[in-house]
Formats: C-alpha cells, sequence, structure tokens
C-alpha cells in the first residue's frame, strides 16, 4: 500500500521511513493544536523527570564525547583517510569552515552571543559559592560557562556523529543514513526493520531540533523588528516570520548544495566577520583584547570541573534549564548537522577532520563570545548598564542583541544588517536540514524529485509554528521542554556510535604486531664485575657463567627496523620472509650477523 502511494506521488524515496517519518510529525502537530493542554501537560510532566533523575546523563555524555575525540585524533587511526587514500579534500580550508556555519552554529552566535554572558552576569549559575551578580567574578564566572556551552562541548556533540557518517559513507561507502553507523553491530539488518526505526527516531528528532533552533531564531527576529519599526512581539508576525524563512530556504534548497547554500554560507561568514569588525572598532577595544585572553585562561583552568559539574549540593535547577537544554537541543540536530558535515569532508584525515570540526569553530566561538560578552560588561560597568535589566530582569533574552548595539553608532542601521544576517542564518540552516533529511531518506546523494526537499523544508516550519504559537506553554519554555524529550534517544544511541566506530576501525586497520624491542646485557658496578670474573665464591654462591655481565650498558641485539607495512614488497622477498618473526613484524636486522638471542633466518636485505 504505501509502495503504491509513494509511486502515485512520483516519490524517490524509502517509503516506510518517509511515511512514518511524516506522519508522526503531522500527528505530533494536530496534537499540538487540538490537544494542546494534555500534550503540554505531559511534556512538562515527563521532561521535569528527566531533568530531575537524568541531568546528569546528558552532561556525563558529552564529556565523553569530548575525551574520545580526543584519543581517535591522536591515536594511529588519526592518519586514515575519510575516502579513498589518495584523494584530495574535496573543498578548500576556507570553503569547509565557511560551510560550517550553515550547519547552524551561526544562528547559535547571533542568538547567544549578547544573551549568554549578560544572563549569568545578572545571575550567576555558580551563586551558592558566593559569587554575587554584577561583579567581576561574577562576569569571570559567566565567560567561563558561556565558552563550555559553545566551544568544545558543543562542537564535540556535531563532531562525534560526524566522524561516523563520514567513515561509514566515505570510507565503506554506506547509505548516508544514521543505521548505517550501525553495520558494524547489525550487519545487513541496516537495511531490515531495526535500521528503518533508527533511521524514523533520527528524522524526527533532526526536524524537531531545527524547529527549536528556528523557534529561537523566529524569537530573536521578531524582537530586532520590534525594536527597529515597532512591529508587536506575537503569534500572528511570528508566524509570518517563519514563513518568510521557511520559503527562502524553500527557493535556496531547490537551488543546489553548490549554488545556494554555499553561496549563502560565504556570505554569512563575511557579514558576520564585518560585525565582529564593527564592534570591536567601536567598543572598548582594549579591554575587550585582554578579556578575551584571560578569560579563555580561566576557561582552560575550569575545565575539568565545569565537565563534570552537577551543581550536587545546592540543586538549584541552574542547570537544567541551561547546560542540560542546550545538550539535549544540540544532539537532535546532530544527525543532520552530522551528514552535512562528513559531506562537505571528503578527503580529509580523522586527525584533520576532528581538529577542524572540533577545534577551529570552537576557537571562533572564543572570539565571539568575548569579544560581545566583555563588551556587554563595559556597558553595564562604565556605560549605565541596562541589559541585565532587560535580559535578566524583563527576560526579553531574544532582544539581548539589539539592546546592546543600541549603545553603538549607526544603531538602526546596523541592527537592520543584524537582522538579515539572522534570517540567512536561519534559511541556511533550514535548506541544508531539508537537504540532509531527505538524503536520509533516501538513502543516497544521486537526483530527487524536488518536492520531496521542499517537503521537509514545510515539515521544520509546521512543527516550529506548532511548538512556538500553537503549545500549551509560551516560547522558550515550550521548545525546551519538548527537545529535552526528545534529545534522550540521541544520546544512548551514541554510545552505540562509539562502538560502532572503534569496531570498524579496527576491523579495516587490522590489529598491529606486539612491539619487539632489543634486548639488554646484565649492567652490575665495576667491583661486582671483577669479582666474579675473578671467581670470588666466599660466600659460597655459585654464579650462573652463561649470563654475560657489563659495567656500561650494551645491547644483546641491534635494534630493529620496521618497514610501512603499506607499501607493497615483491614477491621475491615476500617469500624470503615468509615464516620468520621479521615477516610478523616487519622488521630486518641492521647487521648482517645475529648477535646472542637474535632471529635466524631474519632478512639482511633492503626494504
Amino acid at each position: 500500500m504505501l509502495d503504491k502511494l509513494h509511486d502515485a506521488l512520483k516519490l524517490r524515496t524509502n517509503p516506510a521511513i518517509f511515511f512514518s517519518s511524516a506522519a508522526v510529525i503531522i500527528i505530533f502537530v494536530l496534537g499540538t493544536i487540538f490537544f494542546t493542554d494534555q500534550l503540554d501537560a505531559g511534556v512538562s510532566v515527563a521532561s521535569d523527570w528527566l531533568l530531575t533523575n537524568l541531568g546528569w546523563f546528558y552532561i556525563l555524555g558529552v564529556t565523553v564525547f569530548v575525551a574520545f575525540l580526543i584519543y581517535i585524533a591522536a591515536s594511529r587511526y588519526g592518519r586514515a583517510k575519510l575516502g579513498p587514500d589518495d584523494e584530495p579534500p574535496e573543498h578548500s580550508n576556507g570553503a569547509w569552515f565557511a560551510m560550517l556555519f550553515a550547519a547552524g552554529i551561526g544562528s547559535i552566535l547571533m542568538f547567544w552571543g549578547v544573551a549568554e554572558p549578560v544572563s549569568h552576569f545578572g545571575d550567576p549559575p555558580r551563586a551558592s559559592l558566593g559569587i554575587e551578580p554584577g561583579t567581576p567574578a561574577a562576569a569571570v564566572d559567566a565567560m567561563n560557562f558561556t565558552y563550555y556551552h559553545f566551544t568544545l562541548h558543543t562542537w564535540a556533540i556535531f563532531t562525534l556523529p560526524a566522524l561516523c557518517f563520514a567513515y561509514f559513507i566515505h570510507k565503506r561507502n554506506l547509505p548516508p543514513r544514521v543505521s548505517s553507523i550501525f553495520q558494524p553491530i547489525l550487519g545487513e539488518k541496516i537495511h531490515g526493520p531495526i535500521g528503518k526505526t533508527i533511521d524514523v527516531v533520527a528524522i524526527i528528532g533532526t526536524v524537531f531540533g531545527i524547529a527549536v533552533s528556528i523557534g529561537l531564531g523566529t524569537l530573536q527576529i521578531n524582537g530586532g523588528l520590534a525594536q527597529v519599526i515597532g512591529i508587536p512581539e506575537n503569534a500572528l508576525w511570528q508566524l509570518i516570520i517563519i514563513g518568510v524563512v521557511c520559503g527562502l530556504a524553500t527557493i535556496s534548497v531547490s537551488l543546489g548544495l553548490d549554488k545556494g547554500i554555499k553561496v549563502l554560507s560565504n556570505l554569512n561568514i563575511v557579514v558576520a566577520v564585518l560585525l565582529l569588525v564593527f564592534i570591536v572598532a567601536f567598543g572598548p577595544t582594549l579591554f575587550m583584547a585582554k578579556g578575551v585572553f584571560e578569560s579563555l585562561g580561566t576557561y582552560v583552568q575550569q575545565l575539568p570541573e565545569l565537565a563534570l559539574w552537577n551543581d550536587t549540593f545546592a540543586n538549584t535547577g541552574w542547570q537544567n534549564t541551561w547546560t542540560v537544554f542546550y545538550w539535549a537541543w544540540t544532539i537532535t540536530w546532530s544527525p543532520f548537522v552530522g551528514i552535512f558535515i562528513a559531506r562537505i569532508s571528503r578527503g580529509r584525515t580523522i586527525r584533520q577532520f576532528v581538529i577542524g570540526v572540533l577545534a577551529i569553530p570552537s576557537a571562533f566561538s572564543i572570539l565571539w563570545f568575548g569579544i560581545f560578552g566583555y563588551a556587554s560588561f563595559d556597558i553595564e560597568l562604565n556605560q549605565g548598564g541596562g541589559l541585565v535589566d532587560r535580559v535578566v530582569g524583563e527576560g526579553d533574552i531574544p532582544g539581548a542583541l539589539f539592546a546592546f548595539l543600541d549603545h553603538y553608532p549607526l544603531a538602526g542601521p546596523v541592527s537592520v544588517i543584524a537582522i538579515v544576517l539572522v534570517v540567512i542564518f536561519f534559511v541556511t540552516s533550514v535548506d541544508s536540514a531539508a537537504l540532509v533529511v531527505d538524503t536520509m531518506n533516501n538513502g543516497h546523494e544521486d537526483f530527487n524529485p524536488l518536492p520531496q526537499r521542499i517537503f521537509w523544508a514545510l515539515a521544520v516550519a509546521v512543527v516550529t509554528a506548532a511548538l512556538l504559537v500553537f503549545s500549551g506553554s509560551g516560547g522558550l519554555e515550550a521548545l525546551q521542554s519538548t527537545i529535552i524529550l526528545v534529545g534522550l534517544p540521541f544520546f544512548i544511541i551514541a554510545y552505540f556510535q562509539i562502538y560502532a566506530l572503534m569496531r570498524a576501525l579496527r576491523e579495516d586497520a587490522g590489529v598491529l604486531p606486539r612491539v619487539r624491542m632489543r634486548r639488554w646485557k646484565k649492567v652490575l658496578p665495576p667491583e661486582e664485575v671483577e669479582r666474579r670474573q675473578g671467581g670470588d665464591e666466599q660466600f659460597g654462591h655459585e654464579y650462573d657463567d652463561d649470563e654475560e655481565v657489563v659495567t656500561e650498558p650494551e645491547a644483546v641485539e641491534p635494534a630493529p627496523e620496521f618497514r610501512d607495512p603499506y607499501i607493497e614488497e615483491s614477491s621475491e622477498k615476500k617469500s624470503r620472509r615468509e615464516g620468520t618473526l621479521a615477516s610478523r613484524t616487519g622488521s630486518r636486522s641492521k647487521s648482517s650477523g645475529h648477535g646472542k638471542g637474535g632471529d635466524p633466518g631474519q632478512d639482511d636485505g633492503d626494504d
């Protein structure tokens, strides 16, 4: 039946995955509209339970991801290339970095660049430790938590699935689906019911994660327009903004990766850097420069504590509405970001990939949040303030950026540029998400009907409207409660991804032989050697004459010399090495003779 409907609609996708995902999304939207109170109550109860009992699991999980990525980049697997071994990177470093922002991090920078530091400055996360609001200590702690939320840990959530996708798609040539990562565990069952279920969960979670991102952007755009041209902040205008953003995204997605997403991404990064330069030029330049370096040092110092901090004794609940929300939200759209980053990263080694995706955007985030954060602190401490009252007192987080820009020259025109930048960031998020979700449904990146991609852009718009406008809770509260629930299965899946990737790497790279080290003679003090050589047995002890002792370190045999296991040998040399220790370790003796304890039959020729 599904196949007939699929053919009748002229689709080119997997019917079971497509219609199952679409059905769940439609049911959720209808339930939100017609059963608002009941659904809102159920989501709130479930999310509260998760926050109370499993918040620590979210926090531990992301720290585990960071540790694993550092290990895998530093290990021998770091040299493995994501694609054919002789293939160069598909995109230049500059274009690659710019397209990373199309995955959505640019929207995070715009929304939280001012709001995050100011929120923690006016309402310190660790007030129970004696940190007073509005003090230098509060500013230091605010930057620590801002960097914690938006640098290494956030990008680790993206990098882990992205690395898995890149390996299984480019190295093992599997379909671009989440289920492909489980191939070492499931085998051919990735194409069966279990694999399809994994893909459906991933697609639904991705749509919800992007919807939360678009919801935050809608609130910010609405707040900016209210300040610049005076339009009201209400449901009608929010629906209009959602329609405009997703309409532009539909146009972009129809143009494809190179003509649509890549062009917008390059435009985004240029305008974002110009905005950053504007703040540096007209803000407290010296104060910001000193602050960025100082805050980086305190963040590095505090990172081990922050990475495992759970607010155990004070139990204020602060972490549930900030850190846990961030991690749950970020991991829901990690499949989309993962496949997108994997797609643009073909030809890079694992080490290059991890350093590039994990470190470079984190460094840019430190610069961005450091500049906006310290400029905000200067406004509060030296220019009469007002940001804390608006962000913390009034709860106007979406309007934080525009309240900040009011303290700079040309506030009106610059605010308009900022609104346009936010819009473009969210357009690139929606169009790249639609492209990737459609790819996950199809299982390939070949030509597919345009209506399929348009459907997913519309699905994101409809879910965003349902969460933001029609849900019983208002604005951010509805987005937070829903995403915390959706994020849980993704954390569980992530641990299986780590296991599957390690298993695949061991299978494909092979097992290294045991390290063979040269042996050394026993060293004794000179007087003891002289006694033994003179046959001094006055203590009635007989020494082993076969054991040679020396007064200076002396090797029994030369050190083994290892050949490159990836360089093919001639058949003649292979036959001469067959059956020897050298054939198993890839080593050969440096000398023609064999020392005591050496390997007879070891090849003396050049490799």
